[in-house]
């Protein structure tokens, strides 16, 4: 891997937010042996928050295709989907995933604030609930402890529907919390993510809020503010979640493993765009610290690119990109 300067700026700090958890999984596959993995529970009023907000977005998306022919969808409305699509999305893979649960790079502070804020804003949970629990993925992947895996049952047709039905959003439901103490010591101690962390509820409120306010001085009417809540509110929450989720279920289940990784993730292209570039998934596994991941010929990372970017604007430094000598190792590690 390759990494930035020797020092970074001043206003950097002075170590990425990699994931303090390095110890193998038990060779028995044995999660008791590994330590506590959940210290809490979710309290009821926020659990029932987390099936309200599953699943009502979950209708909006059901409800969009037919609503779509000649009812309540503008260019507008279009405009702040994807608007608040990209934000969003890319707070979760550039921001909760690459930086603050591997790091990938180190950010300054605007920017670090800024990305919990804006991967908080895809309403997937609160950072340290976020980082802890893909931080114990990895840490356990495919095997016993995982929180998501779609193997979890077994490899019998009925028992991979339970899997995938369990890795893709039948996880979340589960009220026991990943040990924050064991997974995330790094973003406990840090005083800025601990207030994005308190501020979740708040920042729902803001994602959800903020494209029908737009929407309704944009045309001036209340219609305009009902179709932006619907579209750029329900509907774009609801397909940030499956396309994240996808990346638990499907790129564990089916696709290309061309890297050596210890699990069952997998590459699938089709959902290379919607998620950012999350799903050239076995690379990702097979080197979880690289800043891309896609990195053969047309395998589009719109993350990647987005980090490239901030490099070159300064706003980034010691990004982990990957080398030549680094994916030969992985490949022969695939083809062993």
């Amino acid at each position: 891997m390759t990494s930035g300067p020797a020092s970074p700026p001043a206003e950097l700090p002075a170590e990425p937010p990699a994931s303090p958890v390095t110890e193998p999984p038990a060779t028995d596959g044995s999660a008791s042996k590994q330590g506590d993995l959940s210290d809490h529970e979710r309290h009821i009023a926020p659990h029932v928050m987390v099936y309200l907000f599953a699943f009502v977005p979950f209708v909006a998306l059901f409800a969009a295709v037919p609503l779509a022919w000649g009812w309540g969808l503008s260019w507008l409305d279009v405009g702040l989907t994807a608007g608040f699509y990209v934000l969003t999305m890319l707070g979760v893979t550039v921001g909760f995933h690459r930086y603050f649960t591997h790091g990938a790079f180190r950010a300054r502070r605007g920017l670090r604030i800024a990305l919990g804020v804006a991967g908080s804003m895809a309403v997937q949970g609160p950072i340290r609930h976020w980082v802890a629990d893909h931080r114990r993925h990895h840490l356990f992947a495919d095997k016993e402890g995982d929180p998501h895996s779609p193997w979890a049952f077994g490899t019998s047709p009925a028992a991979l529907v339970r899997g995938f039905w369990h890795a893709h959003m039948g996880w979340i439901f589960d009220r026991s919390l990943t040990n924050q103490q064991r997974f995330t010591p790094d973003l406990l101690a840090d005083p800025d993510m601990r207030f994005v962390h308190r501020a979740f509820t708040w920042l729902t409120v803001l994602s959800l809020a903020a494209p029908p306010v737009i929407g309704g001085l944009v045309t001036w009417s209340w219609w305009g503010a009902v179709t932006a809540f619907f579209w750029a509110s329900l509907v774009r929450v609801g397909l940030t979640h499956h396309v994240a989720w996808s990346t638990n279920s499907i790129c564990h289940l089916v696709g290309e493993r061309p890297w050596g990784a210890r699990d069952r993730s997998t590459n699938v292209w089709l959902l290379a765009i919607p998620s950012m570039g999350e799903s050239w998934h076995n690379l990702h596994h097979a080197d979880p610290t690289s800043a891309r991941h896609g990195v053969g010929r047309g395998q589009l990372d719109i993350s990647a690119r987005t980090i490239w970017l901030f490099e070159k604007l300064g706003w980034v430094s010691h990004v982990k990109w990957p080398t030549e000598r680094r994916l030969g190792r992985l490949a022969a590690r695939a083809a062993a």
